[in-house]
């Protein structure tokens, strides 16, 4: 019997550069206000947020994605030609097929690349980036490009008390490579369909007879059943990526969680018992959640500000519908 040959050598990855996009409309919360009756001191003091970015009819997904991507390509200084694959995680495509990154790829010149859409909510980042790791790690691929990129806006409720205030939209994008040391911890993830309508569409976009609804379908969410589950859950998956990676929480330089709700972040800060020697995350404020972009986003924000070192060890965890969450331990680009 002839044998496959399998060319795999397994090798070490990490980030190579960063970029991002953020849609022109900064939208305050006194506006989100007008619509729900909220008091905008209420949003901000239920959710951290102050404003969140409204992406234009112009600014579309592939738009972003692209933008982001070639900032994240200049800063690892790998030109779109050398790229092996790219992979957007996303979840507000309107169009069942082609895959996003396919276009992505496209418009980037990226012609010798593989590319597919990822779908794991707000988790979707931290999911691609372990597939781009291993790709690289066996050696399956040389340069990955992992993007994220949503616009929450295009499937929001803008009238509904529970959601309005907390999505926006934005994409942020990386470069992955090899690397002489570790440099992407192993991933842990899980998922619990049990608890799936605590986060999810209103309805599919029609019944599979072809019948569509009534309303078009938008992102329902009940936030205390989502605050539970998170706080429950996070901070032992956390502790287990840091224990994966050989990381004891007090030498992390940068804790960059999926930019959900600041409550949890402060939640899962205190129970990891993380000091200020650690930069949190907390572009939310002025960013709202992005789902699958809000991790490459705020890490961008770290590290341009100053505020988290470059080469510095960070700890990323997604989380949202399905229920599911994803993470692992990186060293920044």
């Amino acid at each position: 019997m002839t044998a496959i040959r399998d060319t795999a050598a397994l090798r070490h990855s990490r980030l190579l550069g960063v970029g991002a996009y953020r849609p022109e409309t900064s939208v305050p919360n006194e506006a989100v206000a007008e619509r729900t009756g909220l008091d905008p001191a209420w949003i901000e003091r239920r959710s951290g947020i102050r404003s969140r970015r409204y992406a234009s009819a112009a600014e579309t997904l592939p738009m972003m994605a692209v933008s982001a991507a070639d900032k994240a390509l200049a800063a690892a200084g790998i030109a779109a030609d050398g790229l092996d694959v790219v992979i957007v995680a996303t979840i507000t495509s309107m169009e069942q097929m082609p895959a996003v990154a396919v276009e992505v790829a496209h418009r980037l010149g990226a012609t010798q690349a593989a590319a597919f859409d990822i779908s794991a909510a707000c988790a979707g980042f931290c999911h691609a980036l372990a597939l781009a790791s291993d790709l690289v790690r066996l050696g399956r691929a040389e340069h990955v490009l992992v993007v994220g990129a949503e616009r929450m806006t295009d499937i929001l409720d803008h009238t509904d008390r529970d959601t309005a205030f907390l999505f926006a939209d934005g994409a942020g994008a990386v470069v992955v490579g090899p690397s002489r040391e570790p440099g992407i911890g192993p991933v842990v993830w899980n998922a619990d369909g049990s608890r799936n309508a605590a986060l999810k569409m209103s309805s599919p976009w029609h019944d599979g007879a072809g019948e569509q609804p009534a309303e078009r379908p938008v992102i329902t969410m009940s936030g205390w059943k989502v605050y539970r589950w998170a706080t429950t859950e996070l901070v032992p998956a956390t502790r287990r990526m840091l224990d994966l990676a050989g990381v004891a929480v007090d030498q992390l330089d940068a804790f960059v969680p999926h930019q959900a709700n600041m409550l949890i972040t402060d939640h899962v800060v205190e129970q990891l018992g993380l000091t200020d020697r650690t930069a949190v995350a907390r572009d939310i404020v002025h960013s709202g959640n992005s789902s699958a972009a809000s991790i490459p986003l705020a890490m961008d924000e770290l590290l341009s500000s100053g505020k988290a070192p470059s080469g510095g060890l960070a700890l990323l965890v997604g989380f949202g519908a399905g229920l599911v969450y994803a993470g692992q331990v990186v060293r920044l680009p």
